[in-house]
């Protein structure tokens, strides 16, 4: 059973943060309390849970104007490619319609560009390197456009 939700015990957010350190930040050799930020406090929190298990996570910031931003999206190592990304942004997406976000924009690395691509995303241009290291491109999608997935 697939269910998406923000984490809600102690335990869960612990998982929640330790899937966001594996998948984002250690393997760019960051230390741990890397993957917080100050925007946690704010932003709304997305996990993908399977039979209990924490398989996908994102975080949905609202910006001003009508715009928001995810950020930090992971999807466990073993299972990437078999469509828990996409179930993690529709929820995200999902919530965006529900307040009425008109542009929802994203900082994707480089070898994440095709995917976000497929769901309709479309690149702006290169961006910044995270840690001098890791091309991310700013990617947007305008209100119109959510719901639409190219196969």
């Amino acid at each position: 059973m697939v269910e998406i939700r923000t984490p809600k015990t102690q335990i869960e957010w612990k998982l929640y943060y330790d899937l966001r350190y594996r998948i984002l930040r250690k393997p760019l050799n960051q230390p741990i309390g890397s993957e917080r930020n100050d925007g946690d406090a704010t932003g709304e929190h997305f996990a993908l849970f399977e039979n209990g298990k924490i398989q996908a996570i994102a975080r949905l910031d609202f910006i001003e104007n009508n715009e928001a931003q995810v950020r930090f999206v992971a999807v466990e190592t073993d299972i990437q490619g078999k469509g828990y990304g996409k179930k993690i942004m529709e929820a995200v997406e999902n919530r965006c319609i529900d307040k009425n976000v008109s542009n929802l924009i994203l900082h994707a690395r480089d070898f994440a560009v095709l995917f976000y691509q497929r769901l309709n995303y479309q690149l702006i241009g290169p961006f910044y390197k995270l840690f001098d290291v890791l091309q991310h491109y700013l990617m947007e999608k305008r209100m119109n456009d959510f719901g639409k997935v190219i196969e």
